[in-house]
């Protein structure tokens, strides 16, 4: 496959800046291979994506982002190639999908007591059928001039010692494997050396997923510094997991560039073979 294969991008339908379609669209410009749309706890960009991607000659590679907990830190596992109709698939997106809208409408009356901001300023940053969560939140205090970018309002407002956080319920890692694998999907734990996976995902906790079904560890990703890397690749080896590299591309959102960590063929091809839910579509 010509181009590079990157493994994780996220559309309007989640917290990126652009649509599915902006998205396959930047995704053809950076010269890609292959593209995976990995929203965050919803397929609801796919057939948006995979209309843009027709005659482009982007491999386009749907996906999904699953949002879990363990000891109150967020862990995400990516799920590739899953049936977007899977029952049980569905329904935990949902419930997840509503607690993260009830989680940002509590923290946004918490910051409306110090700061000029109103849900109506949040749900004027987002699209229709969006997930919503902190990064709307962010794009709503940008809007109102409370701070200068994203980034500067999880490292102060939003972020979680700021006085504001809520920490929000999602299943635990284990059951999120489960509900990817049950869904003929592929799961990867996506950038494992941040903050709250590096802190709570054990040898004997990484065993438990294992058994339930995980496939890989995201390896190459600028949340992994060069030390944690080394660590996830030693266990990646031991555990036999495939590993993966990819951008996180969130369009302006993130400084992340798409293709700036990517996967290799053969490991992108393990992948499409163990999936059975879906499979790329070849634009």
């Amino acid at each position: 496959m010509p181009g590079p294969i990157d493994l994780h991008a996220h559309s309007s339908v989640s917290d990126g800046t652009e649509s599915p379609g902006e998205l396959v669209a930047a995704g053809v410009v950076a010269g890609l291979g292959a593209l995976a749309i990995t929203d965050h706890d919803s397929t609801a960009g796919w057939d948006q994506a995979i209309a843009a991607a027709a005659g482009t000659g982007l491999e386009l590679v749907p996906g999904i982002e699953l949002s879990t907990q363990l000891d109150y830190a967020s862990v995400h596992i990516l799920g590739y190639l899953v049936d977007p109709a899977d029952a049980d698939l569905v329904a935990a997106t949902a419930a997840i999908r509503s607690e993260r809208l009830h989680r940002a409408e509590s923290m946004v009356r918490r910051i409306s007591v110090d700061y000029a901001l109103s849900w109506d300023d949040v749900l004027a940053q987002t699209t229709p059928g969006a997930t919503v969560g902190r990064p709307h939140i962010a794009d709503a205090l940008v809007a109102r001039g409370h701070v200068p970018d994203r980034t500067a309002a999880f490292q102060t407002i939003l972020h979680w010692q700021g006085g504001y956080y809520r920490p929000h319920e999602a299943p635990p890692p284990v059951e999120g494997v489960r509900l990817i694998t049950g869904a003929g999907g592929v799961a990867v734990i996506a950038h494992p050396g941040a903050r709250g996976p590096q802190r709570v995902l054990s040898d004997a906790r990484m065993r438990k997923l294992v058994d339930a079904g995980l496939a890989g560890i995201e390896l190459d990703h600028r949340d992994n510094p060069p030390a944690s890397r080394a660590h996830w690749s030693d266990l990646a080896r031991r555990f036999g997991l495939l590993t993966t590299g990819s951008s996180d591309y969130h369009g302006a959102g993130k400084p992340n560039r798409l293709a700036e960590n990517t996967t290799s063929p053969e490991v992108y091809a393990a992948i499409v073979a163990r999936a059975t839910g879906s499979r790329p579509v070849r634009g």
